[in-house]
């Protein structure tokens, strides 16, 4: 195993993946929100953390250059041994610390400025002798210091609370202690907390932390309203569909732009689902009118043959009964090869070598008749399935051949209009008489080809010929 798939193995991130995987939108952007702020305050805190001791380092080197120049301004004598040391040079001492406790810098701060504003950079000193009493900030000798080795040797961070240089305030203080001869010196300056860039710095990235928070929460709740309202809308749609309501419509635009594409798919399956169920009433009720004829004249039929004793009139009415049962039986296969799931295999089917086929099949059966049988096609291919749009073809020419006169002429046409493909079959039969007539004299093949057509999308005109009937197939492009 290499040493990348055994980090790999160690570094298992399934349960935080997992652990996503479980979290709403809302919830991840309410996270997200959070750590944009957490990270935020973490940058101020490392931030601020880097200006304190910048601060610290430029206070270490204001009091070193303070106390190697407080050194150079002490008289030459006063490298002199404890025992030597009386109590008039403790008090010439006393005089020259006060002469430099401002400062020997002109940058430093006032001690009163330091007290009022908080602002750093005041010198502070402290000078003891082997006798007298110490001159200078008496608290830096009681102070508890801690040793900043990173700034440099004898070099000190100091704490003085509120009375010890400033009556209302605490300071920070970086000292310098080092013995000079039979002294010991400190000087320090004060710690500048934090200058106005910084604070405004501070202000700014606190105020940046804020409005991501409260914006991002604002954000993921607004967003889960909307979803909630956007799933709810598509969720009545579905349930109104499922009571049999195809009227509503899950809304695509202008709720949550996320369910768009969800609602789109949704509005499309409930479209397809009305169209289906339409189609599918409309062909119940078409192939159960059209069932009514047959049934009534073979009971017709029926009755008269138990009525009569002429053997040839009974030879007859048998004969028709048996057809009228053909038709309803042929309708009734026609009927299952519309509801048979696994004829719906859609491929390019050309128009036109239908047309030429259904006149090679019913050619001989019109010139039993006299009826001529032609073809006047172009190139027109629609995306259907072949067996459906076969059978619907043979029924239409089916129709034109029995209902035309004998010596009558049957014209299959194919090809392409402006909008999309069309087949239509012209006969010199009786005619329906006006466009709009019922085609029942035409048999129950037109029941089957209406509901073909609608399963592909397209629809059926009835025409008159004068004389005769033109039924056209309709696609769209």
């Amino acid at each position: 195993m290499s040493g990348w798939d055994a980090f790999r193995r160690r570094l298992d991130l399934s349960a935080p993946v997992a652990w996503l995987g479980r979290r709403t939108s809302t919830q991840l952007a309410s996270a997200l929100a959070i750590l944009a702020a957490v990270a935020l305050s973490g940058s101020l805190l490392i931030t601020g953390r880097a200006a304190q001791l910048d601060q610290r380092q430029q206070a270490a080197l204001a009091a070193l250059a303070d106390f190697g120049a407080l050194a150079t301004k002490l008289p030459p004598d006063m490298a002199m041994d404890a025992a030597s040391m009386t109590d008039a040079d403790a008090a010439y001492i006393s005089a020259v610390l006060a002469a430099f406790q401002d400062g020997p810098s002109r940058e430093a701060t006032t001690l009163e400025e330091t007290c009022r504003t908080g602002r750093g950079r005041a010198g502070i000193r402290l000078i003891r002798a082997p006798v007298g009493k110490p001159a200078g900030l008496a608290a830096l000798e009681t102070v508890r210091a801690r040793r900043l080795s990173n700034l440099g040797p004898d070099v000190y961070l100091v704490r003085l609370g509120p009375g010890d240089l400033c009556l209302n305030r605490a300071v920070d203080a970086v000292i310098v202690r080092r013995p000079v001869g039979a002294l010991e010196v400190t000087v320090g300056r004060v710690v500048d907390p934090a200058g106005s860039a910084w604070r405004w710095a501070v202000l700014s990235v606190f105020a940046v932390g804020v409005l991501i928070l409260v914006s991002g929460l604002t954000a993921a709740t607004f967003a889960r309203r909307r979803l909630t309202s956007a799933l709810a809308k598509v969720s009545k749609a579905l349930d109104r569909a499922a009571l049999g309501d195809f009227s509503y419509r899950a809304p695509e635009v202008s709720v949550a732009p996320e369910l768009t594409e969800l609602s789109g798919q949704v509005n499309r399956t409930l479209d397809r689902l009305d169209e289906l169920l339409t189609w599918l009433r409309d062909s119940a009720d078409q192939l159960a009118h059209d069932f009514r004829t047959p049934l009534a004249r073979a009971t017709a039929r029926l009755d008269k043959l138990a009525m009569t004793d002429d053997g040839r009139e009974r030879a007859r009415l048998i004969r028709e009964a048996r057809q009228d049962l053909a038709d309803i039986s042929r309708a009734m296969t026609e009927a299952m090869a519309l509801r048979d799931g696994e004829a719906w295999s859609f491929e390019s089917v050309r128009l036109d070598t239908l047309a030429e086929a259904a006149v090679e099949l019913y050619q001989p059966i019109a010139e039993e008749r006299g009826v001529t049988l032609s073809a006047e096609v172009e190139p027109a291919a629609v995306l259907g399935v072949r067996s459906l749009l076969q059978r619907a073809v043979a029924n239409l020419v089916d129709n034109a051949v029995k209902f035309s006169p004998d010596g009558g002429a049957v014209v299959i046409r194919a090809g392409m209009t402006e909008e999309g493909p069309i087949l239509s079959v012209a006969d010199q039969g009786p005619g329906m008489g006006n466009a709009q007539a019922s085609p029942d004299s035409h048999g129950m093949g037109l029941a089957f080809v209406r509901a073909s057509l609608r399963r592909h999308g397209g629809r059926m005109t009835i025409d008159d010929a004068k004389p005769g009937t033109i039924v056209t197939a309709h696609f769209t492009r």
